[in-house]
């Protein structure tokens, strides 16, 4: 059987991309992000180099995919868990110190604060989707969601003594700011349903594998 046999019946549907992304996850916890080649996410996959490069034309396409796939995850999970929280002032610092909870505890997600590549995760933060997506688990106003984003972000590549002293930089600076800045009674709504596959760089929504000629890295 030729390699890309297995993939014939999926090929064009999200199925096909999220196993992708799911071989790359064990490959980024086994070496680091910053050492796993497409190559190498190809052979995970069981698929062919040709096949992987329909989905992701190049490595940065690939890590957008994968970022955006779990910051919807950690997005969700966090609007479910501070959605019973009536006060602003609480729901917004468990909405923050639970993200960043979440991102410590997952592997996958973990290995992207490792000091070789944390540098690189931050600028694949900066993503409009990845933004959107980690942030409707905190607020719906945009501005502030971007700005809570990189909050978690901070506390991930320069983590506070302990949890005590992340909650009290959480509740005596981050919180106050954005309470007088705005109206946070209510917990965020809902996110949009996701898309059939992850957002390429530079798009709002994935498509399909694409045809013709892919780049190569």
């Amino acid at each position: 059987m030729t390699p890309d046999g297995p993939w014939l019946a999926d090929e064009r549907s999200r199925v096909a991309a999220e196993r992708i992304l799911d071989a790359a996850a064990e490959l980024f916890v086994e070496r680091g992000v910053g050492r796993v080649g497409m190559r190498e996410v190809a052979a995970a996959a069981g698929c062919s180099r040709a096949t992987l490069y329909r989905y992701f034309a190049d490595r940065d396409e690939l890590h957008v995919a994968f970022v955006h796939r779990e910051a919807r995850r950690v997005g969700a999970a966090v609007r479910d868990d501070v959605a019973a929280i009536e006060d602003p002032a609480e729901r917004l610092a468990a909405a923050v110190l639970g993200a960043v909870r979440r991102v410590r505890a997952t592997p996958t997600l973990a290995t992207w604060f490792r000091a070789a590549d944390v540098a690189a995760t931050a600028e694949l933060a900066q993503s409009s989707a990845v933004v959107e997506a980690l942030g409707a688990g905190f607020v719906d106003d945009p501005a502030a969601a971007r700005w809570l984003v990189r909050v978690v972000l901070s506390l991930l590549a320069v983590p506070g003594r302990d949890d005590a002293e992340e909650a009290e930089l959480v509740a005596r600076f981050v919180v106050p700011a954005l309470l007088a800045d705005g109206d946070f009674s209510r917990p965020p709504t809902a996110a949009a349903p996701a898309a059939d596959r992850p957002p390429r760089r530079g798009t709002a929504a994935g498509a399909g594998p694409r045809p013709g000629p892919a780049r190569r890295r």
